[in-house]
């Protein structure tokens, strides 16, 4: 078979690696728990209360170990990939001082393996879990710039009595704790936190944030609940706590970016690497399949993987009955030119409506779409179809520039010296961007442009149309809210909690945008409620290639002309893929996996949902919110044309999910 992709010599596509694990590379998913009680006290069973809520992890087996002390105890729910004969975890070093539970899979442990057995070390198991047991012997907490993978972490050290745990650098797996009285909580989930004795009750700070479209880790909407940030481990002795970064986006300043470099040499070279994660996400002995919409990410994973697998791949897609949502069609035709076995999941207003408190509950976050719900019933036929593992297209977005307001910030920005306020609109360019991104509107670009929050202007040197949007989203809103300070005061504080000089100053306005939504967006809501919760809700892991590390940090060389090329977005990723895509899914404009919008179907069981819900007691649980105001802008919309309605949609479902959630965490 000839390579994939051809250029300079050194991007050359490596041999094609068997797509089943040799016998002793053995992965297993997961959730993991654990409590640290430096008074004492009984640890065990709140461990196994926080277990049982994360059941749908891990259904297969559990695993516990608790200190003879009986102060630290750590809990595993396992979902095994393959059916093992060793590998159950909490699994301990070869003298039972280092302990470690593990969710999610490190790639490419084989090579690290063998290194460690040269250095003496000797392994129980035949899991990629145990490595970083051996990792952490001979590096300490550096041992986190070994792994490769999605994967959260939760090690205790006897020798030094300290607790150590760490979640992978774009935060695929979650991670949250909590502490309180010398006792340090940590799980999976926040429900296992609650179930561990951590009181459930709405956090009134976080709340605002996400309210304000302006969350960011660690903070959640779940009082003294923190979730570890990307890219970050927590070190815990007695009653220290503290949060270190230890990966970071680093996207480089102009004149750092390499030069001279042809278009064909960039395409073949980020085509290499992108087949090699690819490939290496395909290694197991268990079906492997692929979610496949219509957008270039999904299909590209699709290209890929069909190249590798020794049989047909099987793609699962949904379809939606209003034609602007429906990306059905042109995922037929793309799993028909990949050669794979084509599934279609059809999916209705009436199913969203059932499946929308349950995908919250697991999600543990607001909505702004039905898109989790509907995430949440394909993931449900996917596993009733036999299938544990996935491929997915998520991450690519954030890395390659892909969502429209990339695009106007390109429009407003490229190459004008930023002054004070918004820069040029860029006249019809904008206006177009806008009219050809309905489907969205309101959601990924403002339908007009709003005053911009000075705080932006003044350390950025501009408004990024990322947070233009979430202003103007969170205005629309205003009706129903009652802020504890004005919206622009609430965004202004997310510039407080990024590190502005280190990061995102002297970067072009693209990749400012790109480090404040990687930041947010990202790892809070595409990869928790559109990724991790709702295929772990049942028990199937998702795999991402395009947030593979050594994708991110070869993407990161690249000019924004790489990743936007006039009105063409994702560009280099388009052309390294070109040969292996349908005309249709080359030639198409970014679109978001959306639901058709509640008020566009007024006799759907969702309406019916949304109306009841908005007019109930239950918006007067959920801090913030005003039910009159809510009424107010229900009765106002239901008027309103059909444009005005999919605008609408992210401000109405915030409210529902907000008190849908209320509901089911008794908060």
């Amino acid at each position: 078979m000839a390579p994939l992709f051809c250029g300079s010599p050194k991007t050359a596509v490596c041999p094609v690696r068997s797509y089943i694990l040799r016998a002793w590379e053995k992965p297993i998913k997961c959730g993991i728990a654990g409590v640290f009680d430096s008074r004492g006290g009984d640890v065990a069973s709140a461990v196994r209360r926080g277990m049982a809520t994360l059941h749908h992890r891990g259904p297969d087996s559990q695993g516990l170990w608790e200190s003879a002390e009986h102060d630290i105890c750590l809990g595993h729910t396992r979902l095994s990939i393959i059916d093992l004969s060793t590998g159950d975890q909490p699994i301990s070093n070869e003298d039972e001082t280092i302990h470690v539970v593990v969710n999610g899979e490190f790639y490419d442990f084989e090579t690290l393996r063998k290194d460690l057995e040269g250095r003496g070390h000797r392994f129980r198991t035949r899991s990629d879990s145990e490595i970083l047991l051996h990792l952490y012997e001979e590096f300490g907490v550096d041992c986190v710039h070994h792994l490769r993978g999605e994967y959260a972490f939760i090690l205790w050290d006897a020798r030094t009595r300290t607790l150590f745990a760490g979640r992978d650098r774009f935060g695929i797996k979650p991670l949250f704790y909590s502490q309180a009285g010398g006792r340090l909580v940590l799980g999976s989930e926040v429900k296992a936190l609650h179930a561990a004795g951590v009181p459930a009750a709405w956090d009134q700070e976080g709340m605002a944030r996400v309210l304000a479209f302006s969350g960011i880790a660690p903070v959640t909407l779940f009082r003294d609940v923190l979730s570890i940030p990307a890219g970050c481990y927590l070190i815990s002795r007695g009653r220290d706590c503290t949060l270190h970064r230890y990966w970071d986006w680093n996207l480089p300043r102009e004149e750092d970016l390499p030069q001279n470099r042809s278009d064909e040499d960039y395409a073949a070279e980020f085509g290499a690497v992108l087949d090699e994660a690819v490939r290496t996400r395909m290694r197991a002995d268990v079906p492997v399949g692929c979610y496949l919409s219509g957008g270039i990410d999904s299909c590209t994973v699709l290209a890929l993987m069909a190249r590798h697998a020794p049989g047909r791949v099987r793609a699962f897609s949904l379809s939606f009955d209003h034609a602007l949502y429906d990306e059905g069609p042109i995922a037929r035709e793309m799993a028909a030119r990949a050669g794979a076995e084509f599934t279609m999941i059809p999916m209705r207003h009436r199913q969203i409506a059932d499946d929308l408190s349950n995908a919250v509950w697991h999600g543990e976050t607001l909505f702004f779409n039905g898109h989790c719900a509907a995430k949440f019933a394909l993931s449900r036929a996917v596993r009733h179809a036999g299938y544990k593992v996935v491929l997915t297209g998520e991450g690519s977005d954030e890395v390659l520039a892909g969502y429209p307001f990339f695009r106007m910030d390109l429009i407003r920005h490229n190459g004008a010296a930023m002054s004070a306020g918004m820069g040029g609109e860029g006249g019809d360019s904008a206006a177009a961007l806008r009219a050809s991104n309905s489907v969205s509107a309101g959601l990924l670009l403002a339908p007009n442009p709003v005053v911009p929050n000075q705080a932006y202007v003044n350390r950025l040197g501009y408004f990024p149309a990322y947070m233009e949007a979430n202003k103007a989203t969170a205005e629309r809103m205003k009706a129903a809210l009652d802020l504890p300070a004005p919206i622009d005061d609430i965004m202004a504080g997310l510039l407080d909690r990024l590190d502005v000089a280190g990061q995102m100053a002297g970067r072009h306005p693209v990749n400012q945008s790109l480090y404040l939504g990687n930041k947010g967006v990202l790892p809070n809501y595409i990869l928790t409620v559109l990724g991790d919760r709702m295929e772990m809700a049942h028990s199937v892991e998702g795999r991402l290639p395009f947030l593979d590390h050594k994708v991110v940090e070869f993407s990161r060389t690249l000019p924004v002309t790489q990743k936007i090329r006039g009105t063409v977005e994702k560009y280099v990723l388009r052309e390294a893929m070109k040969p292996h895509l349908t005309p249709t899914v080359y030639e198409r404009q970014k679109h978001p996996f959306l639901s058709p919008p509640a008020l566009l179907k007024p006799d759907e069981p969702l309406h019916m949902l949304l109306q009841d819900t908005l007019r109930s007691k239950a918006m007067d649980r959920v801090p913030h919110l005003r039910r009159a105001g809510a009424i107010q802008m229900l009765d106002e919309t239901l008027k309103a044309n059909d444009a005005e309605k999919i605008v609408m949609e992210g401000p109405f479902m915030h409210l529902l999910t907000a008190c849908l959630l209320g509901e089911r965490f008794g908060l």
